[in-house]
C-alpha cells in the first residue's frame, strides 16, 4: 500500500480515494465507529493516516462478504485491545457460508435425485384438504403443517374456516417434498429447492439458479478472505 500505510498526515479526500470510498462516506463510517477517530488540525481540518485507510479497506470487503451491519461490527472489534471478539465473529460468518455450501449441495443432489422421475401432470381433481393429503402420503397433519410453516408446501386458505386446502399443484409439491424426505434430504436443502421450484417449475431453471447461489457463496467467501487479511494488516498497525 506504500503511502497509504506510513504516512502519517492524509486528507479525507486521499482516504477516500485509496480506499475506493467518497469523502462523505470516509466521514459516514468515522462517525459509525469503523475508522478511529480523526485527528484535527489548528484549523478543523480532519487528518488520517494509514490505519484509516485499512480499516475502510477491511470493511470494504467484510461488507461485501458478511453485510454492512456485520462488517461494522467486525472492525470495530478489531480496533480493541484483543483480537478474540473479532476472530469470534469472522468465525461465525464462516461457519454461515459453510451451512450455505453445505446445504446447497444438499439441495442440488436432491435435484438430481428427482428430476430422474416424471413429475406427472397436475389434475383438478387433485385438490385436497389437508386431512385427505395427510391421508394419501401416509402422513400425520401435523407433518404438513411444519412443512407449511418452514416454507416447503404452503398452501392456500378458506376464507371461512382459515382451514388450509392444497391445490393440485400444492399436492404435487407435497409428494415431491415426501419423496425426497424419505431418501433423506434434510429441512434446509428442500426449502431452498421448493422456493426455486416454486418460481420455475422447471429442474433444469432450479439448477440454474443454485449455481447463481454457488457463484454468491463464492464471491462472499474470496471478499472474507480480502477482509482478513486486511484485518492482519490492520492489527499490525494498531
Amino acid at each position: 500500500m506504500g503511502r497509504s500505510r506510513n504516512s502519517t498526515v492524509l486528507r479525507t479526500a486521499e482516504v477516500a480515494r485509496l480506499s475506493g470510498y467518497s469523502v462523505q462516506q470516509i466521514r459516514n463510517l468515522e462517525r459509525d465507529g469503523v475508522l478511529p477517530p480523526a485527528k484535527r488540525t489548528p484549523s478543523g481540518y480532519r487528518v488520517y493516516d494509514g490505519i484509516h485507510v485499512v480499516s475502510a479497506r477491511a470493511y470494504r470487503a467484510l461488507a461485501a462478504g458478511a453485510g454492512p451491519v456485520e462488517a461494522k461490527t467486525i472492525v470495530r472489534a478489531a480496533h480493541g485491545d484483543s483480537p478474540a471478539t473479532m476472530l469470534e465473529l469472522l468465525d461465525s460468518v464462516h461457519a454461515g457460508l459453510a451451512t450455505e455450501r453445505r446445504d446447497l449441495a444438499a439441495t442440488r443432489a436432491a435435484v438430481r435425485h428427482i428430476s430422474e422421475e416424471p413429475i406427472a401432470d397436475v389434475r383438478g381433481s387433485d385438490a385436497m384438504t389437508i386431512a385427505e393429503l395427510a391421508d394419501a402420503l401416509g402422513l400425520r397433519t401435523s407433518t404438513l403443517r411444519h412443512w407449511d410453516t418452514a416454507g416447503l408446501v404452503c398452501p392456500g386458505r378458506t376464507p371461512t374456516r382459515d382451514a388450509r386446502t392444497y391445490t393440485p399443484s400444492d399436492v404435487r409439491d407435497a409428494r415431491i417434498v415426501h419423496q425426497l424426505r424419505r431418501a433423506g434430504y434434510g429441512i434446509p436443502a428442500l426449502r431452498i429447492l421448493m422456493t426455486e421450484f416454486r418460481d420455475t417449475r422447471r429442474w433444469s431453471d432450479v439448477l440454474t439458479r443454485l449455481e447463481v447461489r454457488d457463484a454468491s457463496i463464492e464471491s462472499r467467501a474470496l471478499a472474507l478472505l480480502e477482509g482478513a487479511a486486511e484485518l492482519h494488516a490492520l492489527r499490525g498497525l494498531a
